[in-house]
C-alpha cells in the first residue's frame, strides 16, 4: 500500500527559461511517470474531464497500464486541464515534500506552454483570452448598447460560435457601460490610521478586468464597505490584466509581459504600506501564487505576493483587529454561496463563510455552503468544445445551490456565480438573485 504525503504541500520555482523546460521528449516523460502515479491512486476522478481521459486511456490499453497510452493522446488530457489547483491542494498525496515529487497542475502548464510554443493555440483563443482587448469597449455611450444588444442574438451567438468558438448557449458578460475605473475618484485618503491595526490600514484596490469592464457595480461596493469602516482606499492607478487567462493558454512571454507593466505600479503600493485587494481570486491568486513561482528571484514580486489580500481575508483579519463595524441592518434571508477552486487554494481558509456568518450573527443570514469547482474555469466554461463538459462538472454545485430555494445566490468569482445561475435555471431551479458577496455584505450594512 503506497502512503501519501502528511505534510503540508509545498511548491516548487517553475523553471520555465530552462531550455529542458520546453523540450517536449522530457516533458512526455515526466507526463508518463505522473500519470502512472496517477492511475496507480485515482483519487482525483471526479474533479475534472483530465483525470477521466487519463483513465478512461489507460484503461483502452492492451494491459492497462500507462507505457501502453500513445503519447499523441497525452494532449486530451492536457487540454481538459484548466489549472483550478485543486487535485495539488486537496486531493493528492504525493506532492513535494513526497519524494514522488507530483505537481500535476505545473506540468499540464508545461505542456501547454510547449504547445504554445509550437504554435498549436488557435487565434480564437488568444483573442478569447485578451480580456484588455474585450474591456476597450466598456463605458463608449451606444457602443455598449450596441454590442451587449447583439451578443444576447442569435445570429450573432452562431457567429461567435464559428468564429471564437464561444458555444453559443454558454453565458457571456455584458460589456458596462461605465468602467469602474472611470466612476469614481481614484482615491479616498480622508480616514486616518487607527489604534490597534495590525492589518494595512490603507487599501489600493486592484480591480481587476473583470470589474472594471463587465461589472463595476463589484467595485464600486468593495469602496463602499471600505468607506463605510473608515479605511483610507486608493485604486491602482494604472494596471493591465494580470495574465492568469494567458497562462492557462501556456503563453508564458506574454505572462511575463504583464508582470513587467503590473509589478512595479503595485510595488510602490507595497512599500507604501497598503494592502492590495482584487476583488477576483484568480488574480489574486496570480500575484500570491503563479507570477512568484515563474520570478522567484525578483524581489518586487515577492513584495507585491506579501501585500496581496482576498477581500475577505482582509476584512476578517480588520475584525479581529477590532476594527470592523458590525452594524448590520438588513436580513439577507436564505443565502446560497459558492467557494470557487481559487479562492480555496489560497490556504486562507473560508473567509467569506467567516464573514458571512459574522453577518448572520447580527441579522438574518441562513447559509448554505457549497465547495466544489463549478466548472467554468474562465475561458474553459464558455469555449464551444468544453461548455457541454463544464456544465456536467457543475451539476453536482448547482443541485447544492439550489437547496432550500435560496434568496441569494453568489460566488466570489462571478463567472462562477452567473455560470451555476445558468445551470440552475436549466435544471429548472432558478435562482432568485444572483449576487458577489461582497454586494451581499453591503446590503446587509445597508448601504446605498
Amino acid at each position: 500500500m503506497r502512503e501519501g504525503n502528511l505534510e503540508a504541500p509545498t511548491r516548487h520555482a517553475i523553471d520555465w527559461k530552462n531550455p529542458d523546460f520546453h523540450d517536449e521528449a522530457r516533458a512526455l516523460a515526466e507526463m508518463e511517470r505522473v500519470f502512472d502515479i496517477c492511475h496507480g491512486c485515482r483519487r482525483c476522478v471526479s474533479l475534472c474531464q483530465s483525470f477521466p481521459n487519463l483513465f478512461d486511456l489507460v484503461d483502452a490499453t492492451a494491459d492497462g497500464e500507462v507505457h501502453g497510452v500513445a503519447k499523441a493522446d497525452y494532449g486530451k488530457v492536457v487540454e481538459q486541464c484548466y489549472l483550478c489547483d485543486l487535485c495539488y491542494m486537496t486531493k493528492c498525496p504525493y506532492t513535494p515534500p513526497h519524494p514522488w515529487n507530483v505537481d500535476f497542475p505545473h506540468l499540464m502548464l508545461r505542456a501547454k506552454a510547449i504547445r504554445h510554443r509550437q504554435g498549436h493555440v488557435r487565434k480564437s483563443e488568444q483573442l478569447l483570452a485578451s480580456t484588455d482587448l474585450h474591456g476597450r469597449f466598456a463605458g463608449i455611450p451606444v457602443v455598449v448598447e450596441i454590442v451587449n444588444a447583439l451578443n444576447a442574438t442569435r445570429p450573432v451567438r452562431k457567429l461567435m460560435d464559428r468564429g471564437l468558438g464561444v458555444h453559443p448557449d454558454a453565458w457571456v458578460p455584458g460589456v458596462a457601460a461605465q468602467r469602474f475605473r472611470w466612476g469614481k475618484a481614484l482615491s479616498n485618503p480622508r480616514f486616518d490610521v487607527r489604534e490597534g491595526e495590525r492589518t494595512p490600514g490603507k487599501v489600493a484596490i486592484y480591480s481587476t478586468c473583470y470589474v472594471n469592464y463587465n461589472e463595476p457595480g463589484i467595485g464600486n461596493d468593495l469602496v463602499k464597505l471600505l468607506e463605510h469602516n473608515e479605511i483610507p482606499w486608493e485604486i491602482v492607478e494604472r494596471e493591465r490584466c494580470c495574465g492568469m487567462p494567458r497562462l492557462e493558454l501556456g503563453d508564458l512571454e506574454a505572462v511575463e509581459r504583464a508582470k513587467e507593466a503590473n509589478i512595479p505600479v503595485l510595488a510602490r503600493y507595497a512599500r507604501e504600506g497598503f494592502a492590495i485587494v482584487t476583488p477576483m481570486p484568480s488574480c489574486t491568486l496570480m500575484y500570491k501564487q503563479e507570477l512568484p513561482l515563474m520570478f522567484p528571484d525578483e524581489a518586487d514580486v515577492q513584495l507585491v505576493k506579501d501585500a496581496m489580500w482576498d477581500p475577505f481575508e482582509y476584512l476578517v483579519a480588520r475584525h479581529r483587529d477590532g476594527l470592523l463595524k458590525t452594524d448590520f441592518k438588513r436580513a439577507l434571508g436564505r443565502v446560497s454561496w459558492h467557494a470557487p477552486c481559487h479562492g480555496r487554494v489560497q490556504n486562507i481558509g473560508r473567509k467569506t463563510k467567516e464573514m458571512l456568518e459574522l453577518v448572520g450573527r447580527h441579522v438574518e443570514v441562513q447559509l448554505n455552503t457549497v465547495e466544489r469547482c463549478s466548472g467554468h474555469a474562465g475561458t474553459y466554461g464558455v469555449k464551444t468544445p468544453t461548455h457541454p463538459i463544464a456544465m456536467k462538472i457543475g451539476t453536482p454545485v448547482f443541485r447544492g445551490m439550489a437547496k432550500e430555494e435560496p434568496d441569494f445566490v453568489g460566488s466570489d468569482c462571478p463567472l462562477a456565480g452567473h455560470h451555476i445561475a445558468q445551470g440552475m435555471a436549466r435544471a429548472g431551479t432558478p435562482a432568485k438573485a444572483v449576487q458577489h458577496p461582497i454586494s451581499l455584505v453591503r446590503m446587509a450594512y445597508g448601504l446605498d
